[in-house]
């Protein structure tokens, strides 16, 4: 593959405050840790306090990997790696979308691998380890029900049940078919089958499923996945899950917060509560809430707690307790010698939101990397780019706008009437000179003649652009299946389609030349063909 590059903000695809990001705004200081830098990452490790659940961390990895690490050397390596002072983790996390969902499910993991592989290279004399969180306590089902290959919707169609993790595989059996149906009769197709079909049909939960899937995907990179639906893990957590539901000052430091970043011009983008913690079971996930005679109710289940008991239970039963939005990134900072997190733009956002409350818990802030961004076409389609005479950036904007710039770069007619208007308009200033002479009355008069006038000139003007058009249908709806097979949907191809048809044709590859490509603190949107 070959590959170019654009600046982030040349794609009109990102937010305001991404883009602050990566220009390093100082109006964002107060909400962020370390800049996203090699110097950062100096600094960042130079600051970081010891890691003391080494030993509990590597026990319950290898505990949930079980028999997978036989044939995974480098991932087995890599777990061992943790036990030492000098090893540090590089996090992406998601929801366990099927068959992984959209391709930016891939490009986070790869900008992992990636990321931890250059710091690597920068700070030899230390260990760096991508990790992948599954996101197994979400139970926004509806989310990940669902992945499109070449624009075909294959929907996992069976009722929400808990925790997504927790979800039985038994019903998949349609989907994967479908899938499979889409992937056609290759030798890269055929290895994609099996493994698809050896994660569903063959592991009894959606996070055991995810596993074995991203695992046979990504092990020769010594990618690590960790589920943090455990309650050896949750144990870790516990003080801080006892202290954020009775005293509520998470939800005080990030409202603060949040004000404080919606204040300095940026949006925001979740909001915390007085409880920041579902209380979780096989059959449901609900949120827990204080009532006005001071106990504690588990919502739409009728289980209530005095402040006592729900001390006992999150020490009997911490695995119980799962945190929402705000309180994830916590956790998952508390169980891992982490670094860094890589998510995309509204991630980042999120993020910034919970800096305090780090802060206030004695928490190390992580250095906020946004994911890799790219788009991966083929030589043909780049060729009708630049025979349209578009260029990489051009084709992000509008499909209306690069009609109207292609007509008038090749019409031998001059489309537009201003020097007419200019005429016109000199005219009407001699009539509104001569009326108000006779009468001032008329003045809005003669304005309204000259407005309607004026949109006259400008429908007239849309006619000869539409004439024009007509004159040049076959580029015109060239410029059309660009757009369309560049942008499915009318959005970043990331955001919709599947790896699945690029791994058909690229087979292993594919992941080879996202990784040679991928750059991941030059923060630049990576065109692929």
């Amino acid at each position: 593959m070959k590959a170019t590059y654009i600046d982030y903000s040349e794609t009109n695809s990102f937010s305001k405050t991404l883009i602050a990001y990566l220009n390093q705004d100082e109006a964002l200081v107060p909400f962020i840790g370390n800049w996203p830098t090699f110097a950062g990452f100096e600094k960042q490790i130079n600051e970081k306090k010891p890691f003391l659940s080494r030993t509990l961390l590597v026990d319950r990895l290898k505990a949930q990997y079980g028999d997978l690490l036989e044939s995974a050397p480098h991932v087995a390596a890599n777990i061992d790696k943790l036990l030492a002072g000098n090893a540090y983790t590089i996090t992406t996390g998601h929801q366990l979308n099927i068959f992984t969902g959209p391709l930016y499910f891939i490009f986070k993991i790869i900008t992992a691998i990636r990321l931890a592989d250059d710091l690597k290279v920068k700070f030899p004399e230390k260990e760096f380890v991508p990790v992948y969180w599954m996101a197994t306590e979400d139970h926004d089902f509806a989310e990940i029900n669902h992945t499109k290959l070449s624009g075909k919707k294959i929907v996992w169609d069976t009722p929400a049940v808990s925790a997504t993790g927790r979800m039985d595989t038994d019903s998949i059996v349609q989907a994967v078919k479908q899938y499979t149906g889409v992937l056609g009769l290759s030798e890269h197709s055929c290895k994609l089958a099996c493994i698809v079909e050896n994660a569903y049909l063959k592991h009894d939960n959606l996070a055991d499923a995810t596993r074995y899937l991203v695992h046979e995907l990504f092990k020769k990179f010594g990618l690590l996945i960790i589920d943090a639906d455990d309650k050896a893990l949750k144990t870790v957590f516990k003080p801080i899950i006892t202290e954020d539901i009775l005293t509520e000052k998470s939800f005080k430091a990030i409202e603060e917060t949040s004000e404080s970043l919606e204040k300095a011009g940026f949006a925001t983008q979740v909001h915390a509560r007085e409880i920041n913690f579902f209380y979780l079971t096989d059959e449901f996930r609900e949120r827990i809430v204080l009532n006005a005679d001071g106990r504690y109710e588990v919502l739409h289940q009728d289980i209530y707690f005095t402040k006592a008991e729900l001390e006992k239970e999150i020490d009997t039963y911490p695995e119980r307790f799962s945190p929402n939005v705000v309180m994830r990134p916590m956790y998952q900072e508390i169980i891992l010698p982490n670094l860094a997190y890589i998510g995309g733009g509204a991630e980042m956002v999120y993020w910034m939101q919970l800096k305090a409350n780090f802060d206030q818990y004695g928490i190390d802030f992580p250095i906020l990397i946004p994911r890799n961004s790219a788009m991966i076409t083929e030589d043909n389609v780049v060729s009708k780019i630049f025979r349209q005479d578009l260029t990489f950036k051009s084709i992000f904007r509008d499909s209306e706008i690069l009609k109207k710039e292609f007509v008038r770069r090749q019409t031998k007619h001059r489309l537009n009437l201003n020097d007419e208007w200019m005429e016109l308009n000199a005219i009407f200033g001699k009539i509104k000179l001569r009326t108000h002479k006779i009468d001032p009355s008329l003045s809005p008069s003669t304005e309204a003649i000259k407005a309607r006038l004026k949109k006259a000139i400008n429908n007239l003007e849309k006619k000869l652009m539409r004439a024009e058009k007509r004159n040049h249908k076959d580029a015109l709806s060239n410029i059309d299946h660009i757009k369309e097979r560049l942008f499915p949907g009318g959005g970043l191809q990331e955001r919709s389609e599947n790896f699945g048809l690029l791994y058909v044709k690229y087979g292993d590859t594919l992941f080879d030349e996202l990784y040679k490509h991928f750059n991941p603190l030059d923060f630049k949107f990576t065109i692929l063909y």
